[in-house]
């Protein structure tokens, strides 16, 4: 299954996934709402802070979740072990692609996240719902490990030896402002990769090939690079974009910078 599957795509799979719709924001009512007033029909809201991680604390605002919290939240969501699973937010995929790189790292190669996501689905006219399902309990395992993973330390070594996307914007990453963590900055070395430049004009994901443009004017290189971010969501789009573009598995710091800056050990770098 490929990392990317447009609405078109999905609407003519013979075999119907499981869709998880993983909308969520930063600030304002929960996303949950944005689920009740209409989904994908037979799709299932998982909640990112609730499922997707475990809770915030030593290891960053969203630390990776534990094996039986994830296996049962995607049990609950009618996962399946060898059956296909779709994740979709509210367009640019940068909430969805933490479901297919936990998915990925728990050992569940069916994923895609829907190119485009709720918008591009709603723009071509297709049918939504309100109805909310109950799905039979999946039997889905959950073997973490499958997808790398950066310390602290491995990704201060990688921002020195090779490269080490920061997936946050500009002003975050400069440190020119940080409504968030308390310290402001980057890691020493890191090079900014907005995960905002993955998607074009149209609110769609860009060409393998574009995103491959971009990758390579960042000097990146197969096996030399990782990405981090807020709290390890947003970069977990950036290992999906280098996919994407044919630069292989990257690493994601799930702690990111949430984890970094906490310690005034760790050094921090501004502009």
């Amino acid at each position: 299954m490929r990392a990317l599957i447009t609405p078109t795509e999905l609407a003519g799979l013979a075999e119907a996934p499981v869709l998880l719709d993983v909308r969520w924001r930063l600030a304002g009512p929960p996303a949950v709402e944005d689920y009740r007033a209409g989904h994908l029909p037979g799709a299932v809201f998982v909640d990112l802070d609730r499922d997707l991680a475990d809770e915030p604390g030593e290891g960053g605002r969203h630390p990776l979740p534990a094996p039986q919290r994830l296996r049962a939240a995607l049990r609950a969501a009618g996962v399946r072990r060898n059956h296909p699973v779709v994740a979709y937010d509210a367009g640019d995929g940068s909430t969805a692609a933490r479901a297919w790189w936990l998915l990925r790292w728990a050992g569940h190669e069916q994923v895609a996240v829907l190119d485009g996501g709720y918008a591009a689905w709603t723009a071509e006219g297709r049918p939504v719902s309100t109805e909310v399902p109950t799905p039979e309990p999946g039997d889905v395992e959950v073997s973490p490990g499958h997808m790398p993973v950066l310390s602290a330390e491995e990704a201060a070594e990688l921002a020195r030896t090779g490269v080490l996307l920061d997936a946050r914007a500009p002003e975050r990453y400069r440190g020119d402002v940080e409504p968030i963590d308390p310290r402001a900055g980057h890691i020493p070395g890191a090079v900014n990769a907005p995960f905002s430049g993955h998607i074009g004009p149209d609110g769609r994901w860009r060409a393998p090939a574009e995103l491959a443009e971009r990758f390579a004017e960042l000097k990146v290189e197969p096996g030399q690079v990782g990405a981090y971010c807020g709290s390890g969501v947003t970069a977990s789009s950036v290992v999906l974009a280098l996919e994407v573009a044919g630069l292989g598995t990257a690493p994601l710091y799930a702690g990111s910078w949430s984890h970094w800056c906490v310690d005034p050990e760790r050094p921090v770098e501004i502009g």
